[in-house]
């Protein structure tokens, strides 16, 4: 009996170690945390969530990056074009309150990311991209846009490609790139300036659509994707290519194209003349980034 007693205690006390082992082992890996993953975002106005009368907002990398559970690294820049983004040391107009705000005086805003990326290997989440508006807004003072958008859509093929390389070099392989596009704010000639719209507005704003559907937004899916990123159609995505015979009753407005409504209804063009995104606008953007980037993942 008491050999049985000794053999008891003994297994007893081994059992209580083993126990005390598995309770400071696991106590260990839950105070251990996981790396920051960042989303790091570059581009225009439109990157650091630009509104009139309000300046900077979170916009959709602010509305992205923490439904993602990522950190926002937030290279954008106010006012930037396909050509200043590769060639411009510092930002000229630097925004108050930009989420994530990253500051390069002494680099441009490509060199600038590229360097973070490479400083985080193993950390970034994912990458986003607004730019190349900057590029072709002028040409919206023409009362046919299509034939100065064609001009400079070779040079914003050249410019995004490069960009788009260089990231792609940084970041490596696995590390998705999400370029975006806009809503075609020109919709809302139908409204803006005035209304009943007269045929010079409707014009533009018709133009406009060929312009997106057939010189901007196939330039940047092929530069993305030549580099095995993700092209984000949002003018798709606000309705810019509902036909323009689809109508809706606005309670501003009256009658107008369904595709007008809804460019009035997330951007400011319509009330302000303004090319930039309201909250909803931009939330829309970031909610088609989050949807993305999880379906990928789950697939």
């Amino acid at each position: 009996m008491r050999t049985t007693f000794r053999r008891l205690g003994t297994l007893a006390a081994l059992s209580a170690l083993s126990l005390a082992a598995a309770c400071s082992s696991s106590s260990a890996s839950s105070s251990t945390t996981a790396p920051t993953k960042y989303l790091v975002n570059l581009g225009d106005s439109y990157a650091v969530g630009y509104q009139p009368d309000i300046g900077a907002t979170a916009g959709y990398a602010g509305y992205a990056a923490p439904r993602l559970h990522m950190t926002l690294a937030n290279f954008g820049c106010a006012g930037a074009t396909t050509v200043s983004i590769l060639q411009t040391v510092g930002c000229t107009d630097v925004l108050k309150n930009t989420a994530g705000a990253q500051s390069y005086p002494s680099t441009t805003q490509i060199e600038a990311a590229t360097t973070f990326i490479t400083k985080h290997k193993g950390q970034i989440g994912l990458i986003t991209v607004s730019i190349s508006g900057n590029d072709v807004t002028a040409c919206a003072k023409d009362a046919n846009p299509v034939p100065c958008v064609a001009q400079a859509i070779d040079s914003v093929k050249t410019n995004v490609a490069s960009l788009a390389s260089s990231l792609r070099s940084a970041a490596g392989a696995g590390v998705p790139i999400y370029g975006l596009t806009y809503p075609n704010v020109l919709l809302g000639e139908y409204v803006y300036p005035k209304t009943p719209p007269s045929a010079a507005q409707v014009g533009l704003a018709q133009l406009s659509v060929v312009a997106f559907k057939t010189l901007i937004n196939p330039a940047l899916y092929d530069t993305y994707t030549a580099v095995g990123g993700t092209f984000l159609d949002v003018t798709s995505k606000t309705g810019g290519y509902i036909p323009l015979t689809t109508t809706v009753k606005d309670p501003t407005y009256g009658t107008i194209p369904a595709a007008v409504a809804s460019v009035c209804s997330l951007t400011w063009y319509c009330a302000k003349g303004d090319i930039h995104a309201k909250n909803s606008g931009y939330d829309l953007i970031g909610q088609m980034i989050v949807s993305t980037y999880n379906g990928a993942k789950a697939g």
